[in-house]
């Protein structure tokens, strides 16, 4: 009995862990494919759902959260050493807001959603990026806008927020890089 629970415990604890080597798709992949989660096959049903590329999507949670289930934005401090409040409510591997994962719930039905949840996280970009395709007319494959209208919001998006922004464009860039890394990598780990 205490064998089975260790089992249980220790595979569950694998499917929680950061995968290593994130800049190789096929190898993060390689290391969430089991019985409590398998990326690949979350991804690829996310793609069929919104019509976003696997490429895409994961570059997204890379750039976002560098695929860390309980990553959030850190703490300001107060004097430089007190931990104050953080800068949003950004969490978990999609690094969504606190009101757009509710309205993400909302619209999709989803309830028991959890943003610490892999397949829930990248559902959530796809439906995301499929919004940014339907508010402000960005192709499902432009990894760069999709980028740039999430990091700024769809309304900042349509507002041009981000042209005046170094700090966003570079973001959108390294997305971009990202999914053309992936989608390069995708092709030979098939």
């Amino acid at each position: 009995m205490r064998a089975a629970a260790l089992i249980l415990l220790l595979a569950l604890a694998g499917c929680a862990s950061t995968p290593r080597n994130i800049n190789n798709v096929c190898a993060v992949f390689d290391q969430k494919d089991g019985w409590f989660a398998n990326w690949y096959s979350a991804a690829k049903r996310t793609e069929q759902a919104y019509g976003v590329p696997v490429p895409i999507l994961m570059a997204t949670i890379r750039v976002e959260s560098g695929y860390q289930a309980h990553a959030r934005p850190p703490r300001k401090k107060i004097l430089g050493f007190i931990p104050w409040k953080r800068a949003s409510s950004a969490y978990g591997y999609s690094q969504a807001l606190d009101g757009t994962w509710t309205q993400y719930k909302q619209e999709t039905g989803r309830w028991t959603a959890d943003r610490n949840r892999f397949s829930d996280a990248v559902d959530f970009v796809g439906w995301y990026h499929r919004s940014s395709h339907l508010r402000n007319g960005i192709p499902l494959n432009d990894a760069y806008n999709l980028y740039l209208a999430y990091y700024a919001g769809h309304g900042g998006y349509a507002r041009g927020v981000w042209k005046n922004n170094a700090h966003m464009k570079k973001a959108a860039e390294r997305a971009a890089a990202m999914a053309n890394q992936y989608e390069a990598q995708l092709s030979g780990c098939r």
